[in-house]
């Protein structure tokens, strides 16, 4: 036993809702007899990933007597809950900078012939050129305005998934625009008013599974990129506003703090319906 950070659960304000299950892919959570309870100090890592999901602020971190996190107890039981869950956990690990647990994850992977061992959060897997870092730097100078069509893209990839915050060079410093997928459809006026400048990275917030590796991946781009600011465009549609949800738990989990712009568009003519720093 040893001194360390890890979750306690009020049971007084816990609801048993079950909110906080799905974010703890390591399986230190169930439900039982209608409350969140910690069933095992082993697989707790004290980084609090299930905290910003209870509605009822029931979940919080403290320093207490606990069995020591054993990561290799904990990629036992994630490895029978399949690939998604597993690389949301290498996520969560990369996103706080927990470098020995992810390699000790990875080793633990290699050791068990588990597929998914080579699609890591920071390596795309080899022979998939559209998961390759390009940035695309001084290509107005070169190019002619028929084959950019007034494109102001300046990396690749773009989908959040693919994304590799410690490995894109293109993040780093950078101003990043998070855009809903749909906003570039229905804006007319996308790469001149709202790309321009920026580094994009795109994600639905409504369609997309693993929301919690895209909360892992925007920290990690606040605190190992070092990204300069986060603007997030969405549609007026409620669903849409989901993406602006992430992304403020991300800047609210982050070592750094950034600025973060909400960009609101019209779904009928793709006009600005607001634009403000939240």
């Amino acid at each position: 036993m040893s001194t360390r950070t890890i979750i306690t659960i009020d049971e007084t304000n816990c609801n048993g809702c079950g909110l906080c299950i799905p974010n703890c892919p390591e399986g230190a959570l169930q439900i039982i007899d209608g409350k969140a309870r910690l069933v095992s100090d082993l697989f707790c890592d004290g980084l609090g990933a299930c905290v910003g999901h209870c509605p009822e602020g029931a979940i919080t971190l403290v320093e207490r007597e606990a069995e020591s996190y054993d990561e290799r107890e904990v990629m036992s039981n994630i490895a029978r809950q399949g690939a998604n869950t597993i690389r949301a956990h290498l996520a969560h690990l990369e996103g706080h900078g927990e470098k020995e647990l992810l390699k000790e994850a990875r080793d633990y992977m290699k050791e068990h012939h588990i597929p998914a061992a080579e699609e890591t959060v920071h390596e795309a897997p080899a022979g998939c050129p559209g998961r390759q870092s390009v940035s695309f730097p001084g290509k107005s100078a070169h190019m002619g305005a028929e084959t950019l069509a007034g494109s102001e893209l300046g990396n690749w990839p773009i989908q959040l998934h693919l994304l590799s915050p410690m490995a894109a060079p293109q993040f780093k410093g950078k101003d990043v625009l998070l855009s809903a997928d749909c906003v570039a459809y229905a804006m007319g006026g996308f790469h001149a008013s709202l790309l321009k400048g920026k580094t994009l990275a795109i994600a639905c917030p409504k369609l997309d599974e693993g929301k919690e590796i895209y909360r892992e991946k925007l920290t990690a781009l606040i605190d190992h990129a070092q990204i300069n600011t986060l603007t997030v465009a969405m549609m007026e549609v409620p669903c849409c506003r989901g993406l602006l949800d992430i992304a403020q738990q991300a800047v609210e989990k982050a070592g750094r703090k950034i600025p973060l712009k909400a960009v609101v568009v019209s779904i009928s003519d793709g006009a600005v319906l607001s634009e403000k720093w939240v």
